[in-house]
This record gives C-alpha cells, sequence and structure tokens, in this order.
C-alpha cells in the first residue's frame, strides 16, 4: 500500500487520479471512473468529486492500493 499526503483537509478522487499520474487531465477522471473499477474504504465508487480524507483507503484497478494521509 502506497501513502499518499496531503496538505490540505481533504482531496477529490479527480484530483487524486492526477496526483498518482493515473490521468493528465481532470476531464480524463469521468472516462477513466467508467471503465475501471475503484473502492473507497471498502466500497466501490465512481464520482470523481468524492473526497477523500485522512485514513481513507482507496483500491484502483490495475494501479494499486493507497491510503491518505495528512501531512
Amino acid at each position: 500500500m502506497e501513502l499518499v499526503k496531503i496538505d490540505s483537509e481533504f482531496i477529490t478522487l479527480g484530483q487524486l487520479l492526477k496526483l498518482l499520474n493515473i490521468i493528465d487531465t481532470g476531464g480524463q477522471a469521468k472516462f477513466f471512473l467508467q471503465e475501471n473499477d475503484i473502492w473507497v474504504n471498502g466500497e466501490k465508487e465512481n464520482r470523481r468529486g468524492r473526497k477523500l480524507y485522512a485514513s481513507d483507503r482507496i483500491r484502483i484497478q490495475h494501479n494499486g492500493e493507497y491510503q491518505i494521509i495528512s501531512k
């Protein structure tokens, strides 16, 4: 599991995908979420605006598992 440090209260799922270099632009998030499965804390998620907070765990199909931590 890879730790992802954020310096704000939360990060959106779309922003996380960009931060991890999985997508290049925010507009690609919608299409990525339609074609790939993502789970947040064990529940399937498809909203790019989903807010992710410290301690949230994210599993992205074909890309791995991540945990949000605050700086």
